[in-house]
């Protein structure tokens, strides 16, 4: 059984062809710069398989344009799609509104919805459905599925999801808390409670998926019953280049003090800010060599970073009661010690300690980095959204 799963962003393509049930990868890759100018010897495909790492060199019109150019790579290394028998092509697609909250068989209908919820996510899903027209049209025998971003926050408590503003606006427009990463965390929290031994029923955890997006989620009985993103990913967290939280004064402020229009402002604050508009980084190994040379904004940037995450921690101790284990997972999660010590540092009281040596440790696999006995378990899971969507499109096929 093989499932090619892709995610189509703006101007890349992210894919995997694998197995759903063993994870085993076949092939994977991604396409960059579609859609750009760029010289004739730049790399824009790099796809990997079986140890080795084939290129493609020149520009990428368009999305389509980009998976043949794929395909064609899959057959140099003996995985061609189009002859493997493929059992479903699984496609993430970021926002489902309150049309879409679990894996649909994609036709034409679920496309024009998904484009539909395009104001939902402008910067998202029409990239989505430009991926999957292509593959329906490179794949045309085989089921494909939409795997949606906010599916498992769709039944997030009414209390949890609803924004303080005129219902009447709120119903017509669509507004409410929707959250994003959603795939993330479903998988992390379940293989943190194979890792516990436990049954996902029995645990209260919270979630930290820190990458350039970066949310946040409480999660009670296997069900999430809160979290960071919002109507939008940009809401919550401080991100690379996004602000999280801000007061809504700030956006009619902007158009009447600095002259904004709305456009501005959405680059600003999509673009221009969190990490970056700090700091003038994204990346937080620039962000570190800078700190450590004493770079003062820099270092209030990261502080704010933190700040932001030791705040949810709070709300969401309070929020749940009890909390089992404390999951970190994405880039900069998984990767990065300093900031989970840093996020965790001094709640010894709250049962919550890292083990500095385990925290350390440069191990790849999902592990315990709480000292033995601790009250709450602290995890580093890595994510896998391709095989989660992988199981979820074969499921559905199935």
């Amino acid at each position: 059984m093989q499932v090619l799963v892709i995610n189509s962003g703006s101007s890349s393509i992210k894919y995997q062809l694998l197995d759903p049930d063993s994870g085993e990868m076949a092939a994977s890759g991604l396409v960059s710069r579609i859609g750009e100018s760029v010289a004739e010897d730049a790399t824009t495909v790099e796809h990997r398989s079986d140890g080795r790492t084939l290129e493609h060199q020149g520009a990428i019109a368009d999305h389509a344009a980009g998976l043949r150019i794929v395909f064609d790579l899959f057959a140099r290394s003996g995985h061609d799609p189009r002859t493997a028998g493929l059992t479903a092509v699984g496609h993430r697609v970021v926002h489902g509104g309150e049309v879409f909250y679990r894996p649909t068989l994609i036709d034409d209908s679920v496309v024009e919805s998904i484009s539909e919820l395009s104001s939902l996510a402008p910067l998202h899903n029409p990239a989505n459905v430009t991926g999957i027209e292509s593959a329906r049209t490179l794949l045309p025998e085989v089921p494909q599925v939409a795997v949606f971003d906010t599916a498992f926050f769709h039944g997030l408590p009414e209390a949890a999801k609803t924004y303080a503003i005129d219902a009447k606006v709120a119903a017509a427009h669509g507004i409410r808390r929707y959250g994003f990463h959603g795939t993330s965390h479903e998988y992390v929290s379940g293989r943190a409670a194979e890792l516990l031994g436990r049954d996902p029923a029995e645990l209260n955890q919270i979630v930290f998926h820190l990458g350039n997006g970066a949310s946040a989620s409480a999660i009670r009985g296997g069900r999430a019953v809160d979290t960071t993103m919002g109507l939008t990913p940009l809401e919550g967290l401080v991100m690379g280049t996004r602000s999280g939280d801000i007061d809504p004064g700030i956006v009619p402020h902007l158009v009447r003090t600095a002259g904004l229009d709305i456009d501005g402002i959405d680059n600003l604050l999509n673009r221009d800010s969190g990490i970056k508009g700090l700091s003038g980084v994204n990346d937080f190994r620039e962000l570190f060599r800078l700190i450590d040379t004493g770079d003062e904004a820099a270092r209030l940037a990261y502080d704010v970073y933190v700040h932001r995450l030791r705040r949810y921690l709070g709300a969401y101790l309070v929020e749940l009661g009890r909390v089992d284990a404390i999951i970190f997972t994405a880039g900069v999660g998984e990767n990065n010690a300093r900031v989970r010590a840093d996020a965790l540092a001094g709640l010894e009281r709250f049962g919550i300690a890292v083990d500095p040596d385990r925290n350390e440790s440069k191990d790849r696999a999902a592990r315990y980095i709480s000292p033995d006995g601790s009250e709450v378990a602290v995890l580093v899971v890595p994510t896998d959204e391709e095989l989660a969507i992988a199981r979820a499109a074969a499921r559905l096929v199935a």
